[in-house]
């Protein structure tokens, strides 16, 4: 007897349908798998046969015949055994048929019938959604990550035999149900009193333009020595980012849960991600990599903060694999099974010392000589620079600023502003593929940042004087708007100029000469 059932396969951050068929016929005994299967995958006959006979089902001496469609596509993974085991079930007639329509199975077998949990869950029970299921059947450990949609029917099972009972008797399924609303009230609870801006002393100017940063999701460097403070102030940027909208939360989720790093039992994460690899990270581990792509570091921090702590000391491919996605806010990585897309609309934060000791150009201190300076800080290219916003030089803090009584801002009185500057921008792009001030193009940048004569007067002058280019030009414009929007001015005026000026990001051949 023929028997199918609807599975699914994980391709970049989406999931596909796989058709999973299954035929009980005479002939020569045996448990055939085919349809462009991977090894783990072909694995999936034996596994199925010995949970299904520690369950009480065992196979008949008959030639099964399983077949993973489309035949075109590589199948890989162990998230099939659950939908391999039903099908067979149902060619053997042990289960209603129709009672397999309308359901995606997703799931792993152990040899004694328990079911194990899988990655991508998330994305497999949206892909059913997608395709007008009703149910989807998944592990116990999933089916919280699952249940998130709500107009979905997610069913958690724990072993092979709950499976079976479920199609043999629908009814008597039992939806996971995941109150969202509540995982955000109590989310807003536990964030407040963390990590805090409050906690830092003195550092104005480099908490001034975090602020600005954040507001307009503008990529940041800090500059300075060691212990002034520059990791503490990146560790609380993403506090004083607006919170998690559900589209949002999904979004990261999805993420993680395709990466298998989503914590046991999870539902939706719903921080901000802030991921800090370590400068020996290569390339492939920022990008994301492996002969099936899985989600790299620029796309576990998308919505949140990559930090790259002591900049230069990364290698140079990885940092010059950002440039693509800091311009596109995604990345795509070819091989031979197809493209695989992933997002990557994460804000950078980076910091680095001004020599590799440190404390250049303080002679008193530095040890470096001018030839090592000019080869640490040309570890940097400038096309990479071109795409950082905003740059801030951090001073050591002194003993008196760490004395001080006076009350600093604290991290929900800056989101307050922060918050603000992106609903005027959200109103203001409404319609539009930007929705922030840095990822305005040169025409939008045009269109909406308007400058008045006398400011357009005194960028001229700064143009001249500086040197600077038209992608400079239009960085320091859209900090400008950023700074204004945070004043909520209509206009950009010029003291919004001035101080966007200031933050611009140094030239790397001046920089390179110690001008």
């Amino acid at each position: 007897m023929f028997c199918k059932v609807l599975s699914a396969a994980i391709g970049g951050v989406e999931g596909y349908p796989v058709r999973v068929e299954a035929d009980v016929s005479e002939g020569m005994p045996g448990f055939l798998m085919v349809g462009y299967l991977a090894s783990e995958v072909r694995e999936a006959a034996d596994r199925v046969r010995t949970a299904l006979r520690n369950t009480g089902y065992p196979l008949p001496t008959k030639r099964i015949t399983v077949n993973l469609a489309p035949a075109s596509i590589r199948k890989e993974g162990s998230r099939f055994d659950l939908a391999v085991a039903a099908a067979v079930l149902g060619a053997m007639e042990k289960i209603p048929a129709g009672n397999l329509d309308g359901l995606m199975i997703v799931g792993e077998l152990s040899l004694s019938g328990q079911v194990l949990g899988v990655s991508g869950v998330l994305a497999l029970v949206e892909k059913a959604k997608k395709l007008g299921l009703r149910r989807c059947i998944v592990p116990a450990v999933n089916a919280r990550e699952g249940a998130v949609f709500r107009d979905m029917e997610v069913v958690g099972v724990s072993k092979l035999k709950e499976l079976i009972e479920i199609l043999q008797h629908p009814e008597q399924a039992g939806k996971t149900v995941v109150d969202v609303d509540a995982l955000f009230s109590e989310q807003a609870a536990e964030s407040e009193g963390q990590e805090d801006f409050a906690q830092i002393y003195g550092q104005t100017e480099v908490k001034r333009a975090a602020e600005i940063a954040a507001a307009g999701m503008h990529n940041f460097l800090m500059i300075g020595p060691p212990g002034s403070g520059k990791t503490m102030i990146a560790r609380r940027i993403p506090g004083i980012l607006p919170r998690l909208s559900l589209e949002e939360s999904l979004e990261i989720t999805k993420i993680y849960s395709i990466a298998g790093l989503l914590p046991e039992r999870g539902s939706l994460l719903l921080k901000r991600p802030f991921r800090s690899p370590h400068h020996t990270t290569t390339a492939e581990a920022l990008a994301g990599g492996g002969r099936i792509p899985g989600p790299g570091e620029v796309s576990l921090s998308s919505k949140g903060i990559l930090f790259l702590d002591e900049l230069p000391e990364f290698r140079r491919a990885a940092l010059e694999i950002l440039r693509q996605p800091l311009e596109e806010k995604r990345i795509c990585i070819s091989r031979t099974a197809g493209i695989y897309t992933f997002p990557a609309d994460f804000m950078l934060v980076a910091a680095m010392n001004p020599c590799a000791c440190g404390y250049y150009p303080d002679r008193n201190r530095c040890c470096c000589a001018q030839r090592d300076v000019i080869r640490y800080l040309g570890k940097l290219s400038q096309p990479l620079l071109d795409r950082i916003d905003i740059c801030a030089n951090v001073s050591p803090v002194g003993f008196d600023a760490l004395q001080q009584t006076g009350k600093e801002e604290s991290t929900a009185e800056i989101r307050t502003r922060v918050e603000q500057a992106h609903e005027i921008q959200k109103e203001r792009y409404l319609g539009l593929k930007a929705r922030f001030n840095a990822q305005l193009g040169a025409g939008d940048t045009e269109k909406y940042c308007g400058l008045g004569k006398k400011e357009k007067e005194l960028l001229g002058d700064a143009f001249d004087a500086l040197n600077l280019s038209a992608r400079a030009y239009h960085r320091i414009v859209r900090v400008a708007r950023t700074i204004a929007d945070l004043e909520g001015k209509e206009q950009i005026e010029e003291r919004h100029i001035l101080e966007a000026l200031g933050y611009r990001p140094p030239d790397r051949n001046l920089w390179m000469k110690g001008i």
